[in-house]
């Protein structure tokens, strides 16, 4: 049976594991480190992905037969918020970097493309796209544990590819 990773891209996303008829394998946070930030004009702490970590998750999946496919939500990249920018594409390449070793394939999408799809009409403004998927992970799986604002998302990424067969 086909296994659907959803990755909710970023240092405080979250990584959902779904069988192909939808049933949850496992859902966590993104595995994160927090450490000295690399900026020279302050000292600030930063967050990065615990590749090692991160490693080990996609390797532990347990495949019954097919291989699995990733689907990474496409990092916001936006020259007005250029530290979010950076933080994003430098969790993305981590995140790459892990699935290419453990050998699993992968492929993007655009949050408006599974949010079109699975949440519903009228459904508009970051908090607003939160909550529904939020709720809508909670109706779906009950005994989920959510641990952030914003974690049904990797769920309704996961969701996309079993909806879609992809």
């Amino acid at each position: 049976m086909k296994i659907y990773i959803g990755i909710d891209n970023g240092v405080t996303g979250s990584i959902t594991v779904l069988q192909g008829d939808g049933m949850l394998i496992t859902h966590l946070n993104t595995p994160v480190k927090h450490e000295l930030g690399y900026q020279k004009s302050k000292a600030k702490m930063i967050h990065r992905i615990d590749f090692n970590e991160l490693l080990n998750l996609f390797r532990s999946i347990n495949i019954p037969s097919d291989t699995p496919l990733a689907i990474v939500e496409r990092p916001m990249v936006n020259s007005l918020m250029f530290q979010a920018s950076i933080s994003a594409v430098r969790a993305l390449e981590a995140v790459l970097i892990a699935l290419e070793t453990a050998r699993i394939p992968y492929m993007y999408i655009d949050s408006k493309e599974w949010q079109g799809k699975l949440l519903p009409p009228g459904c508009n403004g970051k908090d607003a796209l939160k909550l529904a998927s939020d709720s809508l992970a909670l109706r779906l799986y009950p005994g989920i544990k959510l641990l952030k604002k914003g974690n049904g998302d990797s769920v309704m990424i996961a969701r996309y590819g079993v909806t879609e067969k992809l």
